[in-house]
């Protein structure tokens, strides 16, 4: 059934108090130039050789799970914390800037904006195109590093927005209405393809396919804003309303497709799954497009 996101701010020139407010899920460089909010960036190595004026140094790993199940939920009291030494508040704008690399990067600032908006904050913001599109802007980086006032903090969990392995075994079972939705590649999907931590190859049972790609332009690491949600959920039978479950193989991938259709689109009741097939194929649940053994040695050779 339909079930029913700091204290260390970076001021670039305030225009008005409502104007970080106003900036919606998706910013540009020049409406990010000229904000008043907390930037943070999530690229790891790369801040230190220059980074946006007052941008707080948060790498994504501290948002993601361990190595043998990349996506797994990070406890919340650890999250507490690294809110906490950044300076965070979730009464406070947020802008997450990635590098822009390549369209699969922006899974990355989708899903440090899911957890943190599951974490209580609710200003957020990606800087669309991350970091290489205000660099392409012309406008100005530093290697300066600001200094950070600590927070104190209680954050707790809303589920609102996320589903877990219990709650897909019951989509697969029939005893909870969901479209699964997989983003990743079709080899992925079809089984050809696997995660190196994933103990086997497939997908959920009843998964359709829509590659995360689909809200990019070719060659752009920009996302784009879907043109026709109405015709996306018809093309995947998805009734509006429906719980839409969104998964890859680490809850990467399909945050673009969870930010597309819940942020963008606005579609209701979407989630995301985020430990995804890694997960799941360590469980013993039954799995569609699993290939036998010879042709999945052969798949992972290739």
């Amino acid at each position: 059934m339909p079930r029913a996101l700091l204290a260390s701010t970076v001021f670039i020139a305030l225009t008005s108090p409502a104007f970080a407010a106003d900036l919606g899920p998706l910013v540009t460089p020049a409406e990010l130039d000229g904000a008043e909010v907390t930037v943070l960036d999530i690229r790891g190595d790369a801040y230190d050789q220059g980074h946006i004026d007052g941008a707080l140094d948060a790498p994504y790993g501290l948002f993601r799970g361990p190595a043998d199940n990349p996506g797994q939920l990070v406890p919340v009291e650890e999250l507490e914390t690294t809110y906490e030494s950044l300076g965070l508040s979730p009464d406070e704008p947020v802008v997450i800037v990635s590098q822009g690399a390549n369209d699969s990067d922006f899974g990355a600032a989708a899903r440090v904006y899911w957890t943190l908006k599951s974490s209580g904050f609710t200003e957020l913001s990606i800087l669309n195109g991350g970091a290489q599109a205000w660099v392409n802007a012309g406008l100005p980086v530093t290697q300066d590093v600001p200094e950070i006032e600590p927070t104190e903090l209680d954050i707790a969990w809303d589920d609102t927005w996320t589903a877990d392995t219990a709650e897909v075994n019951e989509v697969i079972a029939g005893d909870r209405s969901a479209a699964l939705i997989d983003a990743r590649p079709q080899a992925f999907y079809e089984g050809k393809q696997s995660h190196g931590a994933a103990a086997r190859p497939g997908t959920l049972p009843g998964a359709q396919n829509l590659e995360y790609t689909r809200f990019f332009q070719p060659g752009a690491t920009a996302i784009s804003q879907p043109s026709n949600v109405d015709a996306l959920l018809e093309e995947f039978d998805v009734t509006l309303g429906e719980e839409v479950v969104s998964f890859c193989n680490t809850g990467h991938w399909a945050a673009t497709n969870w930010f597309a259709l819940s942020e963008l689109g606005g579609v209701p009741n979407v989630t995301l799954y985020p430990g995804s097939m890694v997960e799941y194929a360590a469980t013993d649940g039954d799995m569609l497009n699993e290939p036998g053994l010879i042709q999945n040695l052969l798949g992972q050779f290739k």
